[in-house]
This record gives structure tokens, C-alpha cells and sequence, in this order.
């Protein structure tokens, strides 16, 4: 055992020394040394992959102090390897040495591969592995996560994030500063938001060219084995970005549920309006604190809006326009003047002209829509929906209001007096057959439909199924029911 452990800190320590120069060759400094170091290679990739996790360990240690430059999976399977040697190590000083072992590859992976590692995921990583293995290091754990996430932003990994803002939960807990707490969610709404529109537009743009090889393939513009090579790649990659999609929004509602307990609206307000005159200048500082409060549900405090108005005319951005017309429809609601409505209706549009994705599209599509249906422009309102499901056509909301829309009532020009509550029907159905998760909510507003009678059906000789034509302003053919 002892003479296992000298040779592994002799190889750790004559790696970092060698780690503070660039590589003078990748595989080996002649040839034998370089079919040395090609035969550990594959020696690592069959013990790796077979899970011979201490024959892999052998041939780790042989490349990463013998020619560390030669292949980047020496470090991208580097915490597989070792958190399953940790996992069955028995001698303490010996798993010391593995922790150690691990740490430094995050230490040194971005000198040899930079185009692949970055610093600061090697430093997100070394605070993870700090958590899971040395936990009464977590305050430098703490440091490295804050520098971690700040040098990374929005391309901080999930597991990065989930570690980090539990550390710093258990950290107000302990210091009774919920400051700690808020700093982390700040960071995290401000650069999650952010990875989520990234991931989003790459996913966008490789479904909209998967989209234009299909209509290409139909066309007969293209052949067929070009076709399956290109539609390979676009089909991994936007299934590779819906599934980061994913991890990054249930990071980000996991963070907002665990927030609620210390970001209450009065602490909000209570915190930012100290700080405010102080972070006013710094456009960073006041997106984070808007963003914070916009996702607090906390629009009516006064540091809020200050904030948004500051940052708006600084710079404008799809975002902020948005944030300020769910602002302007709040005031609408409740003082319906026409200089609140016109600005609603203005922002929601900007916010439209400033998207990024579809989907930034569909939603400020949608609550311009809200905003027409409020004031009784039933055609706008309607115009607006169509729009939003334009851009995201499973936005099964849009359907609900269009089928809200309907069901307000449409006189003059009907085959069938109360025709407009089977359009109205129809809209609620759609909106389910898109989006199933909005089922409740649809046939929750279906329950409240009121068909016309059957006397109305026998006079006019109709029976279920038929066709009626809806006139007035919904212009719409329905089916009898």
C-alpha cells in the first residue's frame, strides 16, 4: 500500500509540475514512448468501458503523467473513474489520495484541452467534488462556486447549479444571512434564463433546418442518402439541446421552489430598497434584481419598477419590454385608460420585434392577446392567439382564449341562435388535442357552455354532427352537438 500511495503522489506531483507549461508533444517525446502511450490509451477505454475501474486506474496514471496532451477522455472520464474507486476504497489515506487525484484533473484539464474544459468548469467541478467528499470544506467550496458560476454564466452545468444553491441554502441556515441565499438566486434566474434561451435557439434552428430537409426531401431536391446523413445530425442535435432544455428548467423550478421560504416580496423589497441607490449605476446588478422580483411575483413593490424603467431605457431587450408590459397590463386591469392600454399593447409589441426563439414569441404574442381581450377587441385579441400558436402551435392556452373569446357571445348572422358556443367548444378541444396538459383547464371552461336547445336544433331541422356557419365577427363553420 505504501508504495502504491508514493507512486501515486509522485504522480500527481510530477504532473502539475509539468501541467505549468504547454505540452512539447501529444503522444510521447519519440516513438516507443508514443506507442507506449497510444497502447495505455486503449488499455484505459477496455478496462473503462468493461467498469474494471482499478485496471483503468493503472493506465490513468501512466497518461496522465506521461503524456497528458494525447487525449481529452483521460479527464472527461475522469469522475466516473473516481468516484467509483472512492466508492470501494477502504484504506482512508488511500481515498484521500484519490480525492486528490480527481481535483487536480479539473486543475489541469483546461491548460491541455482549452477548446474542450474551461477554467471555471474545472473549479465548478472541484467545489461538487469538495461537497460530496470533504464537506467540512465547504465554505472554500462556496468561494470556488461563486467563481465557478461567474466565469461560466450561463453555460454552468445543472449538477453545478443544484450543488451550489444547497450550499448556499444550508449556509444562510447556518449564518442566519439570507442575503447568501438571494445572491445565489440571483445568479441563478439571471443565468438560467439565459441558458434556456441559448438552448432554445439552438433547438429552434436545428428543427427549422430539419424542417427545410424534409420539404427539401419531398421536393425531390435532395437524395436520399444525403438526405439520412444530414437529418442524422439534426435529429441528435435537437434532441441533445430539448433534453438540456429540460434539465435546465427543472434546475431552475427547483431553485424558485426552494427560495420561497426566504425571498418573500417584503424581504425583497426590503433588501434591494437598501441597496438600490448603491447598484443603480450597474446595468448587471439591477437586471439581476429585476429578473429576481419579476419571477417573485413582486411587480407592485416601487424599487421593482424603478429598476425595470432604469434598465429599460438603458437597454431595451425583449425581456424588460415584456416585463413592463405585464406591468402596464396590471395598471390596465385595475384603471382601464386608454393611455395604459395603448402602452400595454406597445410594449407587448416591442417585446414581439425583440424575440429570439418562437417561443419568446408565442408568450409575448399571448399576453397581447390577454391585453385586446381585456379591453373587448375580441378580432385583435383573436388575431393576437393566432399568432402565438404561429410560432409554438402546441400553446393550448391560445386555443383556451380564442374559445373564451367565443363564448362571450356573437349575434347577427347565425344559422343557429347560440352557435357560437359549439365554436367556442371546438377551440377548448383543440387546445387539448395540442397540449393535453391543459385538459382540465379546457373542459373546465367547456363545463360552462350552455349548447342551444334541442327545440332550436328540431325547428331548423338539425340534428348532431351537421355543419352551421357562425357569423358575425367569428366567421367560423362549427359542428352540431
Amino acid at each position: 500500500m505504501k508504495k502504491i500511495l508514493a507512486v501515486i503522489v509522485l504522480v500527481i506531483g510530477g504532473s502539475f509540475a509539468f501541467a505549468q507549461k504547454p505540452c512539447s508533444f501529444k503522444y510521447g517525446a519519440n516513438e516507443a514512448d508514443s506507442l507506449k502511450c497510444l497502447e495505455q490509451i486503449t488499455n484505459f477505454r477496455t478496462f473503462y468501458n468493461a467498469k474494471n475501474y482499478k485496471d483503468a486506474y493503472e493506465s490513468w496514471q501512466y497518461v496522465i503523467q506521461n503524456c497528458p496532451c494525447s487525449w481529452d477522455g483521460i479527464y472527461t472520464n475522469a469522475q466516473t473513474l473516481f468516484q467509483n474507486l472512492i466508492k470501494d476504497e477502504k484504506d482512508s489515506a488511500h481515498r484521500e489520495v484519490l480525492i486528490d487525484s480527481l481535483m487536480y484533473t479539473f486543475d489541469v484539464r483546461s491548460n491541455h484541452f482549452p477548446e474542450k474544459f474551461t477554467p471555471g468548469s474545472g473549479l465548478g467541478f472541484k467545489a461538487y467534488n469538495t461537497m460530496r467528499y470533504r464537506k467540512s470544506q465547504y465554505e472554500q467550496a462556496y468561494t470556488w462556486f461563486v467563481q465557478s458560476v461567474e466565469m461560466e454564466k450561463e453555460n454552468t452545468q445543472p449538477a453545478i447549479w443544484d450543488t451550489y444553491y444547497q450550499l448556499a441554502e444550508n449556509m444562510t441556515k447556518a449564518k442566519k444571512d439570507t442575503s447568501i441565499v438571494i445572491e445565489a438566486y440571483e445568479r441563478a434566474t439571471d443565468y438560467l434564463d439565459l441558458s434556456i434561451l441559448n438552448a432554445t435557439k439552438a433547438y429552434e434552428q436545428s428543427a427549422d433546418a430539419l424542417e427545410a430537409l424534409n420539404a427539401q426531401l419531398e421536393k425531390g431536391e435532395i437524395d436520399r442518402m444525403a438526405y439520412d446523413k444530414q437529418a442524422k445530425k439534426l435529429t441528435s442535435d435537437t434532441a441533445r439541446q430539448a433534453k438540456l432544455i429540460v434539465n435546465y428548467r427543472k434546475t431552475l423550478v427547483k431553485i424558485n421552489n426552494a427560495v420561497t421560504p426566504y425571498a418573500s416580496c417584503e424581504v425583497l423589497e426590503m433588501l434591494y430598497t437598501k441597496k438600490f441607490e448603491e447598484i443603480k449605476g450597474d446595468l448587471a446588478a439591477v437586471s439581476k434584481m429585476v429578473n429576481t422580483m419579476f419571477k417573485g411575483g413582486c411587480t407592485n413593490s416601487q424599487v421593482f419598477q424603478d429598476g425595470l424603467s432604469i434598465l429599460h431605457k438603458a437597454s431595451p431587450s425583449r425581456n424588460t419590454a415584456f416585463m413592463m408590459g405585464n406591468l402596464m397590463l396590471k395598471n390596465y386591469a385595475t384603471n382601464k385608460t386608454d393611455e395604459n392600454f395603448t402602452a400595454t399593447v406597445d410594449y407587448f409589441k416591442e417585446a414581439v420585434k425583440l424575440s429570439e426563439t418562437h417561443e419568446q414569441k408565442a408568450d409575448a404574442n399571448y399576453m397581447l392577446a390577454l391585453a385586446y381581450q381585456l379591453r373587448g377587441a375580441n378580432s385583435e385579441a383573436r388575431a393576437a392567439a393566432y399568432e402565438a400558436l404561429k410560432s409554438k402551435p402546441d400553446m393550448g392556452k391560445a386555443y383556451i382564449l380564442i374559445g373564451d373569446l367565443y363564448s362571450r357571445g356573437c349575434s347577427g348572422d347565425n344559422e343557429v341562435p347560440g352557435a357560437y358556443a359549439w365554436a367556442a367548444a371546438d377551440k377548448y378541444a383543440k387546445a387539448v388535442a395540442v397540449d393535453p396538459s391543459c385538459a382540465n383547464d379546457a373542459n373546465n371552461h367547456r363545463s360552462k357552455l350552455r349548447f342551444p336547445s334541442k327545440d332550436e336544433l328540431f325547428k331548423r331541422g338539425l340534428k348532431s354532427g351537421d355543419v352551421v356557419h357562425v357569423g358575425c365577427w367569428i366567421q367560423e363553420n362549427t359542428t352540431v352537438r
